[in-house]
């Protein structure tokens, strides 16, 4: 993961969480590093960010604790060069976050990705809540369609109930802000692909505040050894 890196694996470490945990423009990192008497410009924390943040998430998802058989689906809404797009997420009942992805449309194609990607991960629930949108029941239906299709278990499987309420469904967008809270200083990404690895890093860091990984010998690490077990 660092191999060849000109700078030690603690300072991009350290520049990539403060990053992607707290509300630090990347100019800011910079004149802070300069401080410390380390001379790295804000377009290399950049490259940092964008080429660790998938890496660390694959090897956070290998971690992860098992959902609950309730979720909550939902959409926020992301600008991206000046175009608003779109960051579907599923958290469960307790409320940590079972998936994530980012689409530059938001219809029906969208809303089967983004539920077969998180079917894939966790398999079936138990139920489903959603907002009032008609594409997203629409989605949920066909996918549970599919599923039982690929089923060669040959048990009797249970369909999925789906709960339309925008007030049951305040759970993730309260979520939401948590994710927009990080994202609104950074004043919008540069391209569709830029957002999508960005944003997998604040994910990643949201999920930590959760405490979603398992850790055999620490049950409650900080941010920063998170990170280092992450990167080791």
């Amino acid at each position: 993961m660092f191999r060849g890196r000109q700078f030690d694996r603690s300072v991009i470490l350290l520049c990539v969480r403060w990053y992607l945990a707290y509300n630090l423009s990347l100019r800011y990192l910079d004149e802070k590093m300069t401080e410390h008497g380390i001379c790295v410009d804000h377009s290399t924390i950049h490259r940092w960010v964008v080429r660790l943040s998938p890496l660390l998430l694959e090897r956070f998802n290998q971690r992860k604790r098992a959902v609950t058989g309730k979720w909550h689906f939902g959409e926020t809404y992301i600008k991206v060069r000046g175009r608003w797009m779109y960051l579907y997420r599923a958290i469960d009942s307790v409320g940590d976050t079972a998936e994530f992805l980012f689409s530059e449309n938001r219809d029906l194609l969208a809303a089967k990705r983004f539920i077969r990607k998180v079917l894939q991960r966790h398999g079936r629930p138990e139920c489903i809540v959603i907002d009032g949108s008609q594409t997203n029941r629409e989605a949920i239906i066909a996918c549970e369609s599919e599923s039982r299709l690929l089923d060669r278990s040959r048990r009797s499987l249970n369909p999925i109930r789906i709960r339309r309420s925008q007030y049951l469904n305040n759970q993730i967008e309260q979520d939401h802000r948590r994710i927009k809270r990080r994202v609104r200083p950074m004043l919008g990404f540069k391209s569709p692909a830029c957002a999508e690895k960005i944003l997998s890093g604040i994910e990643i860091v949201h999920m930590m505040g959760k405490r979603q990984a398992r850790h055999t010998y620490n049950p409650a690490p900080s941010l920063v050894e998170q990170f280092d077990m992450l990167a080791a």
